[in-house]
């Protein structure tokens, strides 16, 4: 059965279900029984204790960046989103909901989000194009967690791919060099020159190497061109790891010659083969693509939005990044474990719980 057939016959990958029988406690789950619950909540009793408020996400998208396709539309995103709420209720027992909005402005965006505050514990963007998501990231004023999960959720797991590529090769100090300056560049980018000083990072947007002698970069991009300490304007080339976050053809043979450890993140279609790759003398090769050693924000987000609801933690620090990084690197034999170990989301929680 190929995809589109298998989502047919199923008609959405996820449903409510009822935790209390309805015939036997019916005075209780509804009237008259709850309007106490109601009453208890208005009298400052908390919504979390008595409600799916406490263990709920709502995962927010417009469908202007899905991943792999672009600019398809919140419809077409829902499929994306619940596939993401079902990862997020079987690994992580929490009940998430896609929420695909049509809302293409900063403004309406922030409205709808802060308008859920009330029923859902903890937000999750998702496929928001860049910069505007981290417009809304930034104007959202929330006392629930925020989670966006291109920027955060592929940096976490880029950084624990990173630690155990770096046990496989002899290269303690160097370049990296950062391919696609959007959301997922952006967070790779910040969250590796946070974790490791020895390594200087030059991000690429599709002009070239972002440095401070580039004019009109809008904010989130000169943040990007700091980072470029020795203020490199060459070509991709001679750097010792290359992370792709971009779109497929993105790197060739020479672009990556010299590279020890090479991540190509777009997905389905990665920037270049695993082949080319090898053939062009990468040691660590790793891809977005399903298979051994995955380099995917499923292994993350999971764990890092259950240890945010039970921690009530707001927003991520690098702290909490870090740890859930080390976390998944922990449970990996190799490059990184696959997504279904159960044992990733308990030592997500755990270490970060030792940084909240």
């Amino acid at each position: 059965m190929d995809e589109v057939e298998f989502h047919k016959k199923l008609k959405g990958k996820i449903k409510i279900t009822s935790k209390a029988d309805l015939y036997s406690s019916y005075p209780i789950v509804y009237t008259p029984g709850v309007a106490k619950v109601s009453e208890y909540v208005a009298q400052g009793g908390s919504a979390e204790e008595v409600s799916i408020k406490g263990n709920s996400v709502a995962i927010v998208s417009n469908g202007t960046r899905v991943l792999g396709l672009g600019n398809v539309g919140p419809e077409a995103a829902l499929p994306v989103m619940e596939g993401k709420a079902m990862l997020l209720n079987v690994l992580a027992g929490i009940d998430a909901f896609p929420l695909c909005i049509k809302a293409r402005s900063k403004e309406e965006i922030v409205k709808v989000v802060e308008a859920l505050e009330p029923t859902f514990g903890g937000i999750i963007l998702e496929d928001i194009e860049t910069p505007l998501v981290f417009e809304v990231e930034k104007a959202l004023n929330l006392n629930i967690p925020v989670f966006h999960d291109d920027q955060h959720g592929t940096a976490i797991v880029t950084l624990a791919a990173l630690i155990n590529a770096l046990k496989k090769v002899e290269v303690k100090e160097g370049r990296i060099a950062v391919v696609g300056a959007g959301s997922a560049g952006y967070g790779i980018a910040k969250l590796l020159n946070t974790y490791n000083k020895n390594f200087s990072i030059v991000v690429f947007d599709s002009k070239g190497a972002l440095s401070k002698e580039r004019e009109a970069l809008p904010p989130y991009k000169e943040e990007l061109a700091e980072l470029n300490e020795e203020n490199y304007k060459g070509p991709i080339k001679g750097f010792d790891i290359i992370i792709s976050a971009s779109r497929p053809g993105a790197l060739s043979k020479e672009n990556i010659k010299g590279a020890k450890v090479l991540f190509a993140l777009s997905n389905p279609v990665p920037e270049i083969s695993r082949e080319e790759a090898e053939e062009a003398g990468v040691v660590v090769y790793g891809n977005g693509k399903a298979g051994k050693n995955q380099i995917n924000n499923a292994l993350c987000f999971p764990g890092f939005m259950r240890a945010m609801l039970d921690l009530r933690i707001k927003k991520p620090l690098p702290q909490h990044m870090i740890a859930a990084a080390e976390a998944i690197a922990h449970c990996a034999e190799d490059l990184m474990p696959p997504i279904e170990d159960r044992r990733v989301v308990g030592e997500i929680v755990r270490r970060v719980r030792e940084k909240a």
